[in-house]
């Protein structure tokens, strides 16, 4: 058991390059019982620093090779209850890394639903079929294909006889694992996918049409273009398949079979050969490939789904704004929220400047009133129906105060979503669903990532294909990214929503719920060993959480950090070293003490890490310090761009709303979000968009070219 776990470290230390002592470390850790994020923060000595993804990369390699392991012994135990286990077959399946690969070695094996095969065997053509692949270059076939005839057995002819021979053959080369091997990796190399249309009907708009007469290599097609086939064929607009080098193929198997060339029988080998490939091999080897291309195709649309979560999490907030939340629409009127400083709704109201209300004048003195009695700094628009009419409107206004007030767009995806949401209901029970909405709107702005955990990841509107890939997957990916944002900021204890609370390490969401209940009851924390009463968090579950939430304006100072509970006492010693005291965190004294601190000495002498006294360190400079606010903040606006303004060649300052496989879509400020194509990113090749830009990223732009009728607007990040 040592051993096999020994071997399975060893091989995912190969495989992500990372340290065999730092896998085997966090492997104990995670089997411990310890959190990704607290592992990542706290236990930085034992993994060498490494972060949540390589921690959560170990952890989803060693369940993989487990399971792995688990089917091996499986594997073995059925074929030697056949007795048919050999010492180099129990070794080949040892040694393999991959589930396909002991699939394969399994294959001959596997207890098979009656095949043609089978059939031939029942009627005990078995001999016949082992006499031909001896490959003899004497004698008759038919003479001794008589031998089987059997009308009992339904071998009515020398004829019958000799296909059932070729039958099982056939099936025999088809379950040869070295074959399919080569056989699968030929067809990566060299085959290509196809599709036509089946039914062009059923593509109203078009979308599919370049894929109508399509063909490309299969090694060299891109991730998206896998899942739009996938889909086009789902909705059984296209026709996908892949062609083999077939020729190629069956000249392979016929080397590897026929190495008598002389033989009487080659041509039934032949026969059987063709038939192996076309009706066995080539279609389960088909949908091998279509099944890793789909797989590697999901991994990539999740990866830049959860790459575009992560910033946008990230996104900075607008502390201490007042700040009007507007929900555009026509028929119904655009809804109206007023937050304070603190995300707390002060006003709700409606107004109805557009079609087919048209009171236009009534909105504007409205609209005007609330701007002036909330002395109003931030106008945040939600992006939906009526939004670049909406825009206008509140530029128009702001125009004609000529204050400080600036307006931004802001990307409603998932608004509606949590407005109709039980959760929603509970905060704001005597609001419509669109007022929610408004506050929603609002508060994005405000906090980001206190807002954008109330939805469902999957409704952020930042990805792509998300309808096309493993749900679980997605499902997994998104939270693990949700988890991380939020325990990498930290979470006001005092403030947080159940929402927020339940990513934080450790917390379900019974406990998150808890914690908000105690909350209510004592008023609020005014340290973190009161997180010890309550219900359902445990010992284990307060050394996982607790460095995670801060309590601002407590009775200890370190509580509003995130330096852990468990080193409060070698801080307290650090700051005596230091001739400070709790008071004096945040200060410029303390900070150009720390400066000249000797941090290897430090750290012998109060018996840390270097890592964790240095992130030790870094709290005691910045207590509160939010990752966020290194980011570039938002872009706000006063006036508003039409579609007709736009030149070639125009230079203009917009915000990446979303990357793909092919670009980033960036708002300028008109009514459609720009494409800056892969090609226009840089001057220099560019993989991915990602390694050039982020969500929520402030970039400069120029416009490349506008589709007037299409509505279209293409960028380039390349000066001219």
């Amino acid at each position: 058991m040592i051993e096999r776990q020994e071997r399975i470290m060893n091989h995912i230390s190969k495989e992500l390059g990372i340290n065999l002592k730092q896998v085997s470390n966090v492997i104990s850790l995670l089997e411990e019982g310890n959190t990704v994020p607290f592992i990542a923060r706290y236990r930085k000595e034992q993994t060498g620093a490494l972060d949540e993804v390589q921690i959560r990369d170990i952890s989803e390699k060693w369940t993989y090779t487990q399971n792995l392991e688990s089917r091996k012994e499986e594997v073995l135990r059925l074929i030697d209850e056949q007795g048919k286990l050999t010492e180099q077959l129990a070794a080949e399946i040892h040694s393999s890394m991959k589930l396909q690969q002991v699939e394969d070695l399994y294959r001959p094996y596997k207890q098979k639903r009656r095949t043609k095969a089978t059939v031939a065997k029942e009627k005990g053509l078995e001999p016949l079929a082992e006499w031909i692949l001896t490959l003899p270059n004497q004698g008759s076939i038919e003479h001794k294909a008589e031998d089987f005839l059997n009308e009992e057995k339904g071998v009515t002819s020398v004829e019958e006889a000799i296909q059932g021979a070729q039958d099982i053959i056939a099936e025999q080369i088809s379950d040869q694992p070295k074959y399919r091997q080569w056989i699968r990796d030929t067809t990566f190399r060299k085959g290509q996918i196809s599709s036509s249309a089946k039914d062009e009907e059923k593509d109203e708009k078009n979308v599919y049409e370049m894929y109508y007469e399509y063909e490309e290599p299969i090694h060299k097609i891109v991730p998206h273009r896998i899942l739009a086939l996938n889909r086009g064929e789902k909705e059984e607009v296209l026709r996908v398949s892949i062609q083999p080098p077939a020729e190629q193929i069956i000249e392979y198997l016929k080397r590897e079979e026929l190495k008598r060339k002389t033989s009487i029988v080659n041509e039934v080998m032949i026969s059987a050969i063709e038939d192996a490939y076309k009706r066995l091999i080539q279609p389960s080897i088909e949908r091998e490939i279509r099944k890793e291309l789909s797989e590697k195709a999901e991994d990539r649309a999740i990866h830049i789904f959860s790459e575009n979560l992560r910033n946008l999490l990230l996104q900075p907030p607008l502390k201490g704004r007042m700040v009007l939340g507007v929900d555009p629409a026509y028929r119904t009127g655009c809804k109206l929220a007023v937050v304070d400083e603190t995300g707390k709704m002060l006003h709700i109201g409606v107004v109805y400047p557009h079609p087919p209300v048209n009171k236009k004048e009534q909105a504007k003195e409205k609209v005007m009133d609330v701007l002036r009695t909330f002395n109003i700094e931030v106008v945040a628009i939600g992006n939906g129906t009526a939004s670049r009419e909406t825009e206008q409107f509140i530029a128009d206004i702001l125009k004609e105060l000529n204050g400080n007030t600036s307006y931004l767009i802001v990307n409603e995806a998932g608004a509606s979503v949590y407005s109709a949401s039980d959760l929603a209901r509970e905060e704001f029970p005597d609001l419509q669903v669109e007022e929610r909405s408004a506050v929603s709107i609002a508060r994005r702005l405000q906090d980001p990532l206190a807002e954008l955990v109330k939805i469902d990841p999957k409704s952020v509107g930042v990805g792509q294909y998300q309808h096309d890939v493993s749900q679980k997957k997605l499902n997994d990916s998104l939270t693990f990214v949700v988890e991380t944002v939020v325990n990498q900021v930290g979470v006001n204890v005092n403030t947080a929503s159940p929402s927020l609370l339940q990513y934080v390490a450790g917390l379900s969401k019974a406990v998150a719920n808890n914690v908000v209940k105690k909350r209510e009851e004592l008023g609020r924390f005014s340290n973190r060993k009161q997180l010890k009463d309550i219900p359902r968090l445990g010992a284990k579950t307060f050394e996982q959480c607790i460095g995670f939430l801060r309590v601002i304006d407590g009775d200890h100072p370190l509580d509003r950090t995130s330096i852990h509970p468990e080193r409060y006492g070698e801080v307290e010693n650090l700051l005596k070293q230091l001739d400070a005291s709790l008071s004096d965190l945040g200060t410029e004294e303390l900070r150009g003490k720390i400066k000249n601190l000797n941090m290897k000495e430090a750290a012998e002498a109060l018996d840390v890490g270097e890592l964790t006294l240095k992130d030790i360190c870094d709290a005691l400079i910045r207590p509160e310090r939010d990752p966020r606010d290194e980011i570039s903040k938002p872009l706000l606006k006063k006036d508003v761009l039409k579609l007709e303004d736009l030149q070639q060649g125009m230079e203009l300052q917009g915000t990446v709303r979303n990357v793909v496989d092919f670009g980033a879509f960036v708002d300028v400020g008109v009514k459609q979000d720009g494409l800056v194509h892969i090609s226009k990113l840089s001057n220099s090749f560019v993989k991915h968009p990602l390694d050039i830009v982020s969500v929520g990223d402030v970039v400069t732009v120029w416009v490349d070219d506008v589709d007037f009728k299409k509505g279209r607007v293409a960028l380039t990040m390349v000066n001219k």
